[in-house]
C-alpha cells in the first residue's frame, strides 16, 4: 500500500519511549498516571493548529526507511542449529504468537501474572529454539513485538492498580486523585481561552529548533501543566532540576547534530532525575529498558547500570533518536518510536498507509500513551521555553560542575569521601550509574569528583597501596582527639596508626590532620542487619541476590519460597552479613552439597593462630561472601581487596579464596 499525503500539512516531530512512568517524587507520578491512563484521543486534534518550520535542512524521505532494525545481535542472537526442520521457522513463529495472543488475551481479562508468563514464555520459545532469530524476519518481527507489548502493557496494568514502581509504600492512585480524564484519555475542564493565542505568539516569536505544533491536544496539556496545582508541580520539578543538566544534554545533541529541544523529552521521562525506576524497568534520565541500553552500548553489570549516567545515557538517546529519524524522517515519529518502540510506529504507518503522527493519532493508529506522548512533549516544551508566559517562576539549580580522574584500581567512596573532605551523598549523586560503594575495577573507570579536588585526591591517594583503596579508611583529627582514642574507635592499636602515618605516638596531633587509618578485617566486621525489601516488577530472585550480596537459596529459605518467582510489590527478609539463619544447599543450577562443611573448616582454621599465614578457601556450593567473611571474622570489603577477580563478577562455587591474616 503506498504512503499518502496527510490530509493537511503540520510540524514534523517525534516520540520517545513511553517512559513517563517512572519513579518520580510525588508530584511527577501525576504524569506518569497520565501516560498510563492514555491521554489523548480527539478527532479535532488537528485543527487550527500553528506549525513553525523546522530551521535544520534535514531531507525528508518520501517513504520512510523500514530496513532491517538497528537491532543489537548480541542480545538477541541464539546459536545457529547445523539442522532444523524446513517447517521449522513457521512452526516456532505459530507458537510465539500464540503466546503474545495468549498474553494480551490474559492482560484484556486483566490477569498480569498470567499475561506476563505469556509474554514470556514466547521470549523463551524463541529464544531457545537454536535459530537466528535476527536472520529470519518473520522471528524477528515477533520479537519486537511481544517485548514492546509486555513493556506497555505491564507498566500501563501496573500504573492503573496503584503501583509506581518505587520500593515506598506511596501509590500513583494518591497522585492522581481529583484528576479528571475524558474518554479519550485528555484532561477535562475548562482551556483557558486566552493559551491559544498566548502559544501561538511564543511560536512565532520564540527561536526552537523543534517543530512546534498548537492544536486542541496540546493546548489540553498545556492547559493542565500550567493551570492545575498538580500539573504545575510536574512542571517546576523538572524545571529545576533541568538546571544541572542543560548545558551537558544540549552539548550532546549539538555534536549528534539534533535538535537542542529534543532535551525536554527528559523531563516527560524522568524529569531529569538520573536513578528514576518505571515499574517496567526502564531507568535513568532517558528511561532506557536494558535491552535497549545495550543496542547503544550501555553497560549494565553488578557494579553499574549506565543507564543512570546521565552523560552515556544522553549520548545513547541521541543516537537512538538519529537512528529513529532516519529511518522515519519525521521527528513525531522518531519521538513516537522512542516511546513504544519502532516495531509498533512502522506497524501503524503499514497499516493506514500515512507517514504522518497526526493522521496516526487521528485514526488511533498508535497506543494511546504514545499519541498523548507526542503532545505532552510540545506542551512541556513550550512551558520550558519560556515559562513565565505561562506564570511559572522557578530558579533552575545550578549546572553541574565535577573533575573527573581516571581510576586503574576500585577504590571505596567512603575512602574518596574521607580524602577530599567531601560528602559521600554528594559523591554518590555526582556518579548515579555506581551501584555499589565500591567502583568496578574497569581499566580507566572515570569517577566524578566535585570540581577542583582532583588534585588533591591523586596527591592524597598516592600515600595509601592500591590494593587498600577498598577496605582502609581516613580520619580528620577534631579538636582534643588522641592518637589513643583515635585507635580506640578503630578497634586498632595507637603504635599501628603511628606507623602507618610516620608519627611519633607520643606527641600531640594536630587539629584537622588526615590519619590513614589500616582498618583491620576484626574492625570492619558487623553483626547482620535484618532488611525488608519490597520487590520491583523488574525484579527477580538472582538480581535481588546479586544486589545484597546473598544466595538465591537464602533468600527463599529466609522467606519460605518454594518457586523462584517473585511478585511485585512482595515484602523480603534479607539478613545482611553477621549471623544470618544457616542455610544448607546449594546454589541454583548447582550439586547440593552440604555448605556446613566447608564453614565448620573455615570457622576451625580462622581459630588458628594465623599473624603470618595466609589461608586459601575453596568455595562450596551455597556459599557467599557474607558467609565466608563471618566464617574467618573477616568482611566483605578485606575478602575482595584480597582477590581482586571478585570486582569483575559475583563469586562462584569453585572459586579459591586467598583470606589474608589480619593486620
Amino acid at each position: 500500500m503506498g504512503i499518502r499525503q496527510p490530509e493537511w500539512q503540520q510540524g514534523k516531530c517525534g516520540t520517545a519511549e513511553t517512559k513517563l512512568k517512572v519513579c518520580l517524587p510525588a508530584a511527577s507520578l501525576v504524569l506518569a498516571g497520565i501516560a498510563a491512563l492514555g491521554l489523548m484521543g480527539c478527532e479535532d486534534s488537528a485543527r487550527n493548529q500553528v506549525t513553525a518550520r523546522h530551521p535544520i535542512p534535514i531531507a525528508s524521505p518520501a517513504r520512510p526507511n523500514f530496513d532491517q532494525l538497528p537491532l543489537n545481535s548480541a542480545h538477541w542472537r541464539v546459536a545457529w542449529l547445523a539442522t532444523k526442520p524446513a517447517d521449522g521457522v513457521e512452526r516456532l513463529a505459530r507458537q510465539a504468537e500464540a503466546a503474545l495472543d495468549a498474553g494480551q488475551r490474559d492482560f484484556q481479562r486483566g490477569d498480569l501474572s498470567r499475561a506476563r508468563l505469556e509474554f514470556d514464555e514466547g521470549l523463551g520459545v524463541l529464544q531457545e529454539s537454536g535459530f537466528d532469530v535476527q536472520s529470519e524476519p518473520r522471528l524477528a518481527d515477533l520479537f519486537g513485538r511481544i517485548v514492546e507489548t509486555a513493556h506497555n502493557d505491564e507498566t500501563i496494568a501496573s500504573l492503573r492498580s496503584g503501583g509506581n514502581g518505587q520500593t515506598g509504600d506511596s501509590g500513583a492512585n494518591d497522585e492522581l486523585s481529583g484528576i479528571g480524564f475524558s474518554a479519550e484519555g485528555i484532561p477535562e475542564g475548562p482551556v483557558d481561552p486566552r493559551l491559544r493565542s498566548s502559544a501561538e505568539g511564543e511560536v512565532q516569536d520564540l527561536p526552537h529548533d523543534l517543530p512546534l505544533t498548537v492544536n486542541d491536544s496540546v493546548l489540553a496539556f498545556l492547559n493542565f501543566f500550567s493551570k492545575s496545582t498538580k500539573g504545575r508541580a510536574v512542571v517546576e520539578t523538572g524545571l529545576r532540576r533541568a538546571g544541572r543538566y542543560r548545558p551537558m544534554i544540549q552539548r550532546v545533541l549539538r555534536k549528534e547534530g539534533l535538535p537542542s529541544d529534543l532535551m525536554y523529552m527528559a523531563q516527560a521521562e524522568s524529569a531529569f532525575q538520573p536513578q528514576a525506576l518505571s515499574s517496567a524497568g526502564a531507568r535513568g534520565l532517558w528511561q532506557f529498558m536494558s535491552f535497549r541500553g545495550e543496542q547503544y552500548g550501555l553497560e549494565h553489570s553488578w557494579w553499574v547500570d549506565d543507564r543512570q549516567d546521565p552523560e552515556k545515557a544522553t549520548e545513547a538517546a541521541a543516537h537512538h533518536l538519529r537512528d529513529l529519524y532516519d529511518m522515519f524522517g519525521d521527528w513525531y515519529l522518531a519521538m513516537a518510536a522512542y516511546d513504544s518502540g519502532p516495531g509498533a510506529v512502522q506497524r501503524a504507518v503499514e497499516r493506514t498507509g500515512y507517514a504522518d503522527f497526526w493522521e496516526l493519532y487521528k485514526r488511533n493508529a498508535l497506543p494511546k500513551e504514545t499519541r498523548n506522548y507526542v503532545p505532552i512533549i510540545l506542551a512541556l516544551t513550550l512551558i520550558a521555553k519560556d515559562p513565565a508566559r505561562y506564570g511559572i517562576d522557578v530558579e533552575p539549580e545550578e549546572p553541574l560542575r565535577t573533575d573527573t580522574v581516571q581510576l586503574d584500581h576500585p577504590v571505596d567512596l567512603r575512602l574518596v569521601a574521607d580524602t577530599i573532605g567531601a560528602d559521600l551523598d554528594t559523591l554518590r549523586a555526582l556518579n548515579p550509574q555506581l551501584l555499589r560503594l565500591v567502583t568496578p575495577a574497569t581499566p580507566s573507570f572515570s569517577l566524578r569528583l566535585p570540581e577542583g579536588t582532583a588534585d588533591e585526591f591523586t596527591a592524597s591517594m598516592a600515600e595509601i597501596p592500591a590494593d587498600k583503596w577498598v577496605s582502609w579508611r581516613r580520619h580528620q583529627v577534631l579538636a582534643g582527639e588522641t592518637l589513643t582514642g583515635i585507635a580506640a574507635k578503630y578497634h586498632l592499636s595507637a603504635a599501628t596508626i603511628a606507623d602507618t602515618n610516620n608519627l611519633d605516638a607520643h606527641e600531640p596531633l594536630e587539629t584537622g590532620d588526615k590519619l590513614i587509618i589500616p582498618v583491620s578485617a576484626q574492625a570492619q566486621a558487623g553483626p547482620a542487619k535484618l532488611v525488608r525489601y519490597r520487590v520491583r516488577a523488574s525484579d527477580t530472585l538472582q538480581s535481588i541476590a546479586d544486589e545484597f550480596d546473598v544466595s538465591v537459596v537464602e533468600v527463599k529459605k529466609w522467606n519460605h519460597l518454594r518457586t523462584g518467582k517473585v511478585v511485585r510489590g512482595t515484602r523480603l527478609t534479607i539478613y545482611l552479613g553477621g549471623s544470618a539463619p544457616p542455610v544448607a544447599g546449594a546454589a541454583d543450577g548447582a550439586e547440593r552439597v552440604p555448605a556446613k562443611t566447608a564453614v565448620k573448616v573455615a570457622q576451625r582454621e580462622a581459630s588458628e593462630p594465623s599473624e603470618s599465614k595466609t589461608v586459601a578457601h575453596h568455595v562450596a556450593p551455597g556459599e557467599t561472601l557474607w558467609s565466608i567473611a563471618k566464617a574467618y571474622k573477616t568482611t566483605v570489603e578485606a575478602l575482595r581487596s584480597g582477590n581482586q577477580f571478585l570486582f569483575s563478577r559475583p563469586l562462584q562455587a569453585g572459586d579459591t579464596l586467598m583470606i589474608l591474616p589480619p593486620r
